[in-house]
């Protein structure tokens, strides 16, 4: 494979990032993507499964197995919808509230690791350039 391999060499990025990721955030008895539902409860809790998955772009029963492990880890809680029976929804435990300082932290360090080296202008080249493969990609998506 050339150097220049873009395939390759964005797999292979995104391969260490998970491996460092799922060190960083193992620590805390956070597993791979779990940080993101986290997030999302931090900023809104008691969302219902299926809107978390639409704020990240998944499918239901992708953020459905995630947090049936999230809750049998103490990390959410479900509860029955207030308005429509068919749904429940998650709610933070008092553990899943406490690790959001930890998470950030961790979140922010492997940031720091990751872009050891970058200056300032090429952090916001690499942002800027990850978000228009991600637009390429979604436009390709829809077009399809």
């Amino acid at each position: 494979m050339s150097d220049d391999d873009f395939q390759t060499a964005f797999w292979s990025a995104k391969h260490a990032l998970a491996v460092a990721a799922a060190a960083a955030y193992a620590e805390h008895g956070v597993y791979e993507g779990q940080q993101f539902i986290l997030r999302c409860l931090w900023a809104e809790d008691g969302l219902a499964p299926g809107e978390v998955a639409r704020r990240l772009g998944l499918a239901t029963p992708t953020v459905t197995r995630a947090t049936t492990r999230m809750e049998a880890a103490g990390l959410v809680r479900r509860a029955p919808h207030p308005t429509d029976r068919r749904l429940v929804c998650l709610h933070l435990t008092d553990r899943g509230r406490e690790l959001e300082h930890r998470i950030e932290e961790a979140g922010a360090q492997l940031t720091e690791r990751a872009l050891a080296g970058f200056t300032a202008a090429e952090r916001v080249a690499v942002l800027d350039a990850l978000r228009r493969i991600e637009r390429n990609l979604d436009r390709g998506t829809a077009q399809a």
